[in-house]
């Protein structure tokens, strides 16, 4: 796994949002320690977020996909 501020920051938000450690949330921490943005995005598409979790999300996933290149 490739830890980055992004990443840390991204998993830190994910866990605070998603209290309960479910299935969704275990893939979602796994595409992020495997460093592949593109799983993690279309998970995120799953998950019941707000528009504003969903805009501050989106961000993280976007900063952490333009660092991945």
């Amino acid at each position: 796994m490739t830890t980055t501020p992004t990443t840390v920051s991204l998993l830190r938000w994910l866990r605070r949002q998603l209290r309960e450690p479910t299935a969704e949330r275990e893939r979602l921490e796994a595409a992020i320690a495997n460093d592949d943005p593109a799983e993690a995005r279309r998970l995120v598409g799953l998950m019941p977020f707000n528009e504003a979790q969903r805009r501050h999300v989106e961000q993280l996933l976007a900063e952490w996909e333009r660092g991945a290149r």
